[in-house]
């Protein structure tokens, strides 16, 4: 498989705000996360040729500070306002919509939608962490695709990396 999807849960949010939960912006811990995420696509040589966030600012956020780290500039970040809130089918659709021509699409939303679209493309073939949770902030999800992204089948994937931020040195 050689088209990869790249999913990237926002990093830490900041709750001390009075912001609405769309404008909450990530914690000093979440930047470092996004950080060390765009560093680790980057030296592993996956760096997305396609980006697409969800439009709030957290993860808008995270998608900004990896890019850069993996040396994208952050204009060229596309925002979908259906991946705010997305089910897991609503961020399949998402997914269909991305050029036929990108290899390497990094996806950067929100929970539980970006955990179901994880658990659903690799149909259940998925160990669950001891604490349940399959993508706290700032984890990496990479996974081989099939050539069309407009068919993504349940279990046509392959998980190839499963990266926690802790994980990542």
């Amino acid at each position: 498989m050689s088209r990869k999807l790249i999913l990237l849960r926002h990093g830490k949010s900041d709750w001390s705000t009075d912001d609405d939960d769309f404008d909450r912006p990530l914690k000093k811990r979440g930047n470092s996360a996004s950080a060390a995420a765009g560093q680790w696509l980057s030296r592993h040589k996956l760096s997305p040729d396609y980006v697409i966030s969800s439009p709030a600012k957290r993860a808008l956020q995270t998608a900004e500070i990896a890019s850069k780290a993996m040396g994208i500039n952050k204009n060229s970040i596309f925002r979908q306002r259906h991946i705010y809130l997305a089910t897991a089918e609503e961020l399949l659709h998402v997914l269909a919509d991305c050029p036929q021509q990108a290899q390497r699409v990094m996806l950067v939303g929100h929970n539980p939608g970006m955990e179901d679209l994880l658990y659903s493309l690799v149909k259940g073939n998925l160990t669950i962490p001891d604490d349940g949770k399959i993508m706290p902030t700032a984890t990496l999800a990479v996974l081989g695709m099939p050539d069309d992204w407009a068919k993504l089948d349940i279990g046509a994937v392959k998980l190839e990396f499963l990266i926690r931020p802790r994980d990542i040195t």
